[in-house]
């Protein structure tokens, strides 16, 4: 019996491949000559699934951005009611938002590379706007739900802290690609701890 093939799990197989090469060679590296080699799929079988290149490259942008996000957002979903009642669950679960491990510094290389060349393409604009907006969003719902649990103060002018772990954050990851052999994880931890920290003496 031939193998069902589901149109959805191909594209994401071939959107992980698009990740997988770019932690190699970068942006250009993604053609569609090595997402072939790569997937072991035909350049004919990849635009069966993707009408252009384009939709490709933002597909895995926009796939790899939902990922980054969801490491904090599902363990976010599971906390207890309770679970923010202090800085330090709140600083442990931005840290899902670090280069911390092999796996996440890749995804957060790729990231950068994608955000390097939105800036010239149009349509990968949109989707790093996209990601950034909805990581603000959940940035804000877990200080929130700090507050709400007696974790943070209730005075906190949350748009502008929102604003200011979100610049922390994005700062500390391009620190740790580019300087992985200075900017250790245990040095991130401790920066983020100590700026969710001083959260509480607003």
């Amino acid at each position: 019996m031939p193998k069902i093939v589901i149109a959805g799990e191909r594209r994401k197989e071939v959107g992980d491949a698009v990740v997988r090469i770019m932690v190699r060679a970068g942006v250009d590296g993604a053609s569609l000559r090595n997402l072939a080699d790569e997937t072991g799929l035909s350049i004919g079988a990849i635009r069966h699934y993707f009408e252009s290149h384009d939709e490709l490259v933002v597909f895995a942008m926009r796939e790899l951005g939902r990922r980054i996000r969801r490491r904090v957002a599902s363990r976010f979903d599971r906390l207890p009611a309770d679970g923010l009642s202090s800085a330090v669950p709140v600083a442990e679960l931005l840290a899902g938002l670090l280069p911390l491990g092999r796996t996440r510094e890749e995804d957060m290389a790729v990231w950068l590379d994608f955000v390097g060349a939105s800036r010239t393409k149009p349509t990968l604009h949109v989707v790093a706007a996209e990601h950034h907006e909805r990581t603000r969003r959940l940035i804000t719902r877990i200080l929130e739900q700090a507050i709400a649990c007696g974790g943070l103060p209730a005075e906190l002018d949350l748009g502008i802290e929102c604003l200011r772990l979100s610049a922390l954050l994005d700062g500390l990851t391009m620190q740790a690609v580019l300087h992985p052999q200075h900017i250790t994880p245990d040095l991130l931890v401790d920066v983020l701890r100590r700026n969710v920290h001083s959260l509480t003496n607003a």
